[in-house]
């Protein structure tokens, strides 16, 4: 039996430890940075969820 590939998009933010975190899923990658600037992650999740043709970014 052959898995389906789910098209899964999805960018999350999140405070922790004193820095903020973007985590990025698309299909099958996903991937996380680090940003010690509040304002630095904003920026970078706000362009991925454009690249990403997403409505909203999720804060968790």
């Amino acid at each position: 039996m052959e898995k389906s590939k789910t098209n899964v998009r999805c960018v999350e933010f999140v405070e922790g430890y004193g820095e903020w975190h973007v985590r990025v899923v698309e299909e099958d990658n996903e991937y996380t940075r680090s940003f010690e600037i509040e304002s630095f992650a904003l920026a970078y999740a706000e362009g991925q969820r454009r690249r990403l043709a997403l409505a909203d970014f999720t804060r968790i």
